[in-house]
């Protein structure tokens, strides 16, 4: 501790009351003493005043030490009731030596006063806390330097009654500030120095920043002196407040200015936002994948950071027309409510006058710093643009090569830029420029693993890549696109002959070409070898994939001359584009690549598009194809029925006709399996025959066993329902079978329904004339409306089992299910819901007054012999209930 710490001089009072003893240290300059809780030092005892005493300090004559002076009674000269004594002896004040014993009206409470030296700052703080503060004195003694107490003389001018008089004074020669209010918020003091300080406060009142709040503060607290900060102008202060209850005055003391105290606080907490945000970005940097994502987050970090209104990277390069050294702003961050400033910043010569210290200046590595006004009269008109007023440039270095320059800008304010600031943003140029440089090898190993290193073209990798986005793009935007599937003809045999080299220099040839035979957008890449795989994005009409393939083959049909050499080559393409049977990317290339050896079929040197008759069926499914043209002559078709239930009675209303194939070796195989294969054959065209005979046989059968009639529902397939002769061939096998018509039920899907909607319209009205009953089945899976539907003659509306199996799980599939069967009652269509596999679906579609169920709740498909039995069982049960 230093010496003159050792030296000065310590005030305690040690308080012996009612409620036991406590040690105050003295460092306030005045303290109220007495009963009342707002006093400072409060008395617990009957016998003391309210307002008792008055504890003054009081500075020694010729010397840089204070004392202590008790007075009897209140700030307002009010004598205690039962008086004051020192040392046993009455008095009305007294300068207060070490050691001396105070009553206060009887020996009730008493206090001693302590004044004594070496005895360190935190002892000091401590003491109030110790309960025998005479052996902590000692403990704390030096035996070389015991303590020293004040010694004041008794007849110093202080003591006596004119001192006592002119103390309240003081406030006059104090240098700080001092004021005292009223609780009406007039005030009713000020000393010299706060006049000095704060010349209008008078004309300002209590509204001004030393008064403000003051009423309502001395209101809230619990204590009468309490401290704060406040800020007049551009000064900070600390302000006390003592409230004096007895006169209701509120006196303000402005103890310090702590303005420089405040900014350097300031800056450190600047400095330590700094420091988060460089280790932040640096993290951004880091971690972030995409480089631009990075440089983003890290140019809104140090703005925020910063707390400016603009973040820049500039980038330098060549110009686009002169080839000088310019810059462009390449990524930037702004406040809000501040726009982008890019566009003024774009191919900037360095050689300008505007610009020629910048490049003068950030080349050598220094920076740019400071006040707009400091800056020369160019570069202020070319920064006022954006409303700069302070700007702050580093540069970006990479081994030694100036390639940009990092900065902030101010808009708001004219701002001196701190040392920590500026070597924030030179340690966030250094992290910059080496995520910069880690970016450029990264896009090179990623160019590298992307493309090919022969002719630069993609490679496989990179357009399946590009071929998986453009598959969404061509759905989003109804448009098509196409894939070819190149191969050089006979290339194996120049490359054999004359070697390799020459061989790899004609596929870098042939790969620029290609290149120079698409559209702008498609992609070429080189698939292996001397194959290659063309990607056309955006196709809209056939002809623009004719005309690309074209060029193509005439392009390559030219000669090749080099190394003294003269070759003509050839090529054989094959085309896939966008569609039901070409779907994704692996088939789409599948395709091409099946329609390319189409092509190399046909002779070489032409190009062929896909068609499903070109797919390569494994062996498997040549096999089933093979059996499925057998099956119908063969008799291994079967019908299965499924009985329709109405909802309410519980009665079947129909049947519909489902097809089965029974192989005597591969045993039943699912419809799934054979239907795609017979609609891809055609053969489904003479299966849908056989199954509408088939059906409307056993309809008949049943008549005829004396059944209650029902319709049977047959499917038509889209390839049978666009048969031109398919109402002559529904009429003539009701005639064959001589089943009334109202009694056959037609179904077709949505799809098919609206593939071409008048023909569908008239091909239904003329099944309708005949008197069949027609039906949309699986309403719900196409992109149909009830209001188009509306237009055709339909009986019946299916709704699909993919809404059904969601209807208890997913609120909205309820919702539209029950939509579905509003409007459709409201056409006058008879509803079906199929797939009704649990109770709470039934219970729902009866809520909703669904009339016919079909599903595994009632009745699976059955064999026409079980559903036989069904029918006679339900017979039977409704002639019970008669009688």
């Amino acid at each position: 501790m230093p010496g003159n710490e050792w030296e000065k001089i310590r005030h305690l009072l040690v308080v012996q009351d009612l409620q036991g003893q406590r040690t105050i240290p003295l460092q306030e300059t005045t303290y109220s003493i007495g009963r009342d809780s707002r006093n400072a030092i409060v008395l617990r005892s009957r016998s003391v005043s309210r307002q008792h005493a008055i504890l003054l300090r009081v500075t020694l004559p010729e010397t840089d030490q204070y004392g202590f002076r008790i007075i009897d009674g209140n700030f307002k000269g009010k004598s205690s009731t039962n008086g004051l004594y020192v040392n046993g002896m009455k008095c009305v004040s007294h300068n207060l030596q070490h050691g001396d014993v105070i009553a206060f009206g009887n020996n009730q409470v008493q206090a001693k006063y302590y004044a004594i030296s070496y005895i360190s700052e935190k002892a000091f703080s401590e003491s109030g806390d110790i309960e025998n503060i005479s052996d902590f004195l000692l403990e704390q003694a030096n035996v070389a330097n015991p303590f020293q107490t004040l010694i004041v003389d008794p007849n110093f001018e202080a003591a006596s009654e004119t001192a006592l008089a002119r103390l309240a004074s003081f406030p006059e020669l104090i240098p700080n500030p001092i004021i005292e209010m009223d609780l009406g918020g007039t005030i009713t003091y000020l000393n010299p120095a706060a006049s000095v300080k704060f010349p209008k406060i008078r004309e300002i009142g209590n509204k001004h920043p030393v008064l403000t709040g003051l009423l309502n503060a001395v209101e809230d607290r619990k204590i009468n002196s309490f401290s704060r900060e406040i800020t007049v102008e551009q000064e900070v202060f600390e302000q006390c407040i003592h409230y004096l209850p007895e006169s209701d005055l509120i006196r303000t003391f402005i103890v310090r200015d702590i303005t420089e105290q405040k900014q350097a606080e300031a800056e450190l907490r600047q400095r330590d936002r700094l420091l988060q945000a460089v280790a932040e970005a640096a993290n951004y940097l880091l971690v972030e994948m995409n480089y631009e994502t990075g440089i983003d987050k890290v140019l809104a970090v140090l703005g925020e950071a910063a707390k400016t209104d603009r973040a820049y990277l500039f980038k330098n390069h060549l110009h686009l027309d002169t080839g000088e050294m310019a810059l462009s702003l390449q990524f930037e961050w702004t406040r809000t409510n501040f726009t982008s400033s890019r566009s003024h910043w774009q191919n900037q010569l360095y050689q300008s006058s505007e610009l020629a210290r910048w490049y003068a200046t950030l080349s050598c590595g220094q920076s740019i710093s400071g006040t707009i006004q400091e800056f020369p009269i160019a570069e202020q008109k070319l920064l006022d643009r954006d409303g700069i007023k302070s700007l702050l440039l580093v540069p970006l270095r990479l081994e030694d090569e100036f390639w940009g320059c990092l900065g902030l800008a101010d808009c708001s304010q004219e701002r001196l830029w701190s040392r920590h600031e500026e070597s924030t943003l030179l340690t966030m140029a250094a992290s910059i420029s080496g995520a910069w440089q880690r970016q450029q090898v990264e896009e090179k190993i990623r160019h590298q693993a992307l493309h090919d290193m022969l002719t630069g073209l993609p490679n496989r990798l990179l357009f399946n890549e590009l071929l998986a986005k453009a598959l969404p793009n061509a759905t989003r935007n109804c448009e098509s696109l196409a894939v070819m599937f190149l191969d050089l003809d006979r290339f194996k045999v120049i490359n054999d002959t004359l070697g390799h080299t020459l061989g790899d220099e004609l596929l870098q040839i042939v790969a620029q070409r290609l290149k120079e035979s698409l559209r702008e957008g498609d992609t070429v890449a080189r698939w292996g070898g001397d194959e290659f795989t063309i990607l056309l994005p955006r196709v809209n009409y056939l002809d623009e994939v004719d005309q690309v393939a074209q060029r193509i083959l005439q392009a390559l049909q030219k000669m090749f001359c080099f190394d003294g050499h003269e070759l003509y080559i050839s090529a054989s393409i094959g085309i896939a584009l966008f569609d039901e049977h070409s779907h994704n990317p692996e088939i789409l290339i599948q395709h091409a690549d099946a329609a390319l050896y189409h092509a190399k079929d046909l002779g070489r040197n032409n190009y062929q598009f896909y068609t499903t008759t070109l797919s390569a069926k494994t062996p498997e499914l040549l096999n089933l194809e093979k059996s499925l043209r057998y099956a119908v002559e063969r008799e291994e078709l079967i019908v299965y029925y499924q009985p329709r239930v109405n909802i309410l009675t519980g009665q079947i209303t129909g049947m519909e006709a489902l097809v089965r194939w029974q192989n005597p070796e591969m045993g039943l195989i699912a419809p799934n399996v054979f239907i795609p294969l017979a609609e891809e054959s055609g053969l489904i065209i003479p299966i849908g025959e056989w199954v509408l005979r088939a059906a409307c046989l056993q309809n008949k059968a049943w008549q005829q066993a004396g059944l209650p009639p029902l319709t049977v529902a047959v499917n038509l397939s889209p390839k049978q329902f666009r048969q031109s002769t398919l109402v002559e061939d529904v009429a003539r096998i009701l005639t064959e079978t001589e089943l009334d018509a109202k009694f056959l039920e037609l179904e077709i899907t949505e799809s098919t329904a609206i593939a071409d909607l008048e023909f569908t319209r008239n091909v239904l009205h003329n099944l309708e004339q005949m008197g069949v009953h027609l039906s949309i089945d699986d309403f719900g899976t196409g992109h149909s409306s009830l209001s188009r539907l509306q237009l055709l003659p339909l009986h019946n509306l299916k709704i699909d089992r993919s809404f059904i199996q969601e209807l208890t799980t997913d609120v909205r599939v309820a919702h539209i299910v029950k939509a579905i069967v509003t409007l459709g009652r409201n056409l006058g269509l008879r509803l079906t819901a199929e797939g009704v596999e649990k109770q709470e679906e039934l219970d729902f579609l009866k809520s909703i007054h669904c009339e016919d169920v079909q599903g595994y709740l009632f009745y699976k498909p059955l064999p026409a012999e079980k559903a036989t039995e069904v029918l006679q069982n339900k017979q039977t049960s409704a002639l019970e209930m008669k009688n």
